[in-house]
Order: C-alpha cells, then sequence, then structure tokens
C-alpha cells in the first residue's frame, strides 16, 4: 500500500464527475469494455473467463472480498480518464494540492536551533510545480519515499521557509511517522 500515491489518487477521484459502476456486473462489464475482452478480464482478475462471462450476464453477483476489492481498483483507476488528467494539469499548473497531515516534522538547520522532530498537524497549500513534480513522480513508478521527499521539499519552502522570508539556512526536512494524509486540489 502507497500512502502517498493512494492519496493523490483519492484527490484526483474527488473531481470525477459520475460515479464509477457499483454492481459485480457493472463493475465487470465495465473492465470487459475498457480491456476489449474477457480474456483480458479474466487475467488481470485471476479468475476464469467463464467467471467474467457469469458476472458480465447478471448470473453471478457477490463476488468473495478479494474479488470485488479487486474489481473496485480496476475500474476506478480506470475511471473518467479525460476528468482524471484534467484535474492533474490543473493542479499542476494554476490550482496547486493542498496537504493536509499528521505526522512527524522536523528539519536540518544550523546548530543552536530547535530543529527537533515532532508531531505537527499542517494544512499547507503547495504551488503548482509540486503538484507536477508529485503527478509526474507518481506517473513514473516512484516509491512512496520519493513521494513524501517531493511532499517534504514542499513543505520546507512554503511552510517552514515561507517561500524564502525566513528559516534560509533550513537544509532539510524530515518527513516520518505519517498518522495521517489527504490531499485536495
Amino acid at each position: 500500500m502507497s500512502l502517498f500515491g493512494d492519496g493523490l489518487d483519492a484527490a484526483v477521484q474527488k473531481a470525477f464527475t459520475r460515479p464509477a459502476p457499483k454492481s459485480a456486473g457493472a463493475r465487470m462489464r465495465y473492465l470487459v469494455k475498457q480491456l476489449k475482452g474477457t480474456k483480458a478480464v479474466a487475467e488481470l482478475l485471476g479468475i476464469s473467463r467463464r467467471q467474467v462471462e457469469r458476472y458480465v450476464k447478471d448470473e453471478a453477483k457477490h463476488p468473495r472480498k478479494q474479488l470485488a476489492a479487486l474489481m473496485e481498483r480496476e475500474v476506478t483507476a480506470r475511471w473518467q480518464p479525460r476528468i482524471r488528467a484534467k484535474a492533474r494539469e490543473k493542479a499542476a499548473t494554476t490550482g496547486g494540492i493542498v496537504i493536509d497531515t499528521r505526522a512527524r516534522i522536523g528539519y536540518m538547520a544550523p546548530i543552536g536551533s530547535t530543529d527537533e522532530d515532532r508531531l505537527r498537524h499542517l494544512t499547507v497549500g503547495l504551488p503548482p510545480q509540486y503538484a507536477a513534480r508529485l503527478f509526474q513522480a507518481q506517473e513514473q513508478g516512484a516509491n512512496d519515499q520519493r513521494l513524501r521527499e517531493i511532499a517534504a521539499e514542499g513543505l520546507k519552502e512554503v511552510y517552514f521557509q515561507d517561500n524564502g522570508r525566513r528559516a534560509g539556512q533550513l537544509e532539510e526536512v524530515r518527513f516520518t511517522d505519517v498518522e495521517h494524509l489527504e490531499f485536495e486540489l
């Protein structure tokens, strides 16, 4: 599970204009249409082609929990790709992204400053360039650690350095022990 990647996905999903299919049959029909056939869906979900056909025809209606979760994840990942792209583009060019987190945050600074890591609850609007970097890294398959580093750089610039107005000697922000994380576009 990727905390930062899932958080970015959840933020983009809030831009959806229609809800994704809910029933097992509707989800399966959507996947068959997207992947252009029952064979590809069966391979993706790890079930037989015949079972896919049963869901498509509404002969089977109640998938086991693991299959239901996998179907939901795959449908959501493919749902409204143009809306998803527009939301990311807007955040990366004009809107920026808001990060709401409760985590242990501290920083490396010159000796004599209060750089202790401590639990903080921050809600900070990051400028568009950080939204662009986060989405670009996510698309390139970056791990959670890399996404965390980009978010920490944004917090350093916006929150700790106040866009260059203070803490000019600040070297690195540590962002660990994340209890809560949510992104908003």
